[in-house]
This record gives C-alpha cells, sequence and structure tokens, in this order.
C-alpha cells in the first residue's frame, strides 16, 4: 500500500521514463520532478494524456522555425504544465497519440 499523498509507483514512473527519453531533458529526474509526477497521478491525470502532452511539447519544440535562437534544454517536469492544461481542456482526435509518437521516432531517426 503507498503512503497517503503519494502517487501510484507505476504511474510516476512511467511519467518519469516518458519525460526523460526525450530530447533535451536530465539524465535523473529531480525530487521536484518526481512529485510533480505523483501530483499528477494523484488529480487522476490520465497517462495517455501525460504522454501526449510531452510528445506534443517536444515536437512543437523540434519543429519551430531554424532561424529562431535555440531553445534552452528542458530543466522540469514542470515545463510540459501548460500542454498538460492545454490537452485537458480541448483533447486529442483518436489515435494522435500514435501518430505523435511515430513523428517524433521519425525526426529522432532523421
Amino acid at each position: 500500500m503507498t503512503p497517503a499523498g503519494a502517487g501510484s509507483p507505476a504511474y510516476v514512473a512511467a511519467v518519469l521514463t516518458l519525460y526523460l527519453d526525450l530530447p533535451d531533458t536530465p539524465l535523473r529526474p529531480s525530487p521536484v520532478d518526481q512529485s510533480l509526477a505523483s501530483r499528477l497521478h494523484q488529480q487522476a491525470v490520465p497517462l495517455p494524456l501525460v504522454e501526449s502532452a510531452l510528445l506534443l511539447a517536444t515536437l512543437r519544440r523540434l519543429t519551430r522555425t531554424a532561424d529562431l535562437p535555440p531553445l534552452p534544454k528542458i530543466r522540469s517536469l514542470a515545463y510540459f504544465l501548460p500542454v498538460i492544461a492545454e490537452l485537458q481542456q480541448q483533447s486529442l482526435p483518436d489515435g494522435y497519440l500514435d501518430y505523435l509518437r511515430l513523428t517524433l521516432r521519425k525526426l529522432s531517426q532523421g
């Protein structure tokens, strides 16, 4: 049984793994990142929504105009909170998560 106020260990681990597997993110989660992942679980944010937000924000970063200055590395899972909130208000069409995964995979290979 998890302590009161703690998020599901599997959910937290899944969120942190998704986060750390993205380009321009840290090698290890900070305690703040772990706490935020737990809070997302406590708020019942579905894991597919979190993954969609992480991928969408990452793709937005990767596909921005090349003549703009480079963005700094992402230092916190909190960077993705505005996109999570955006997707809570406006859900993505069915199948879009698969599209995001495929698009990021293609960009990463090229």
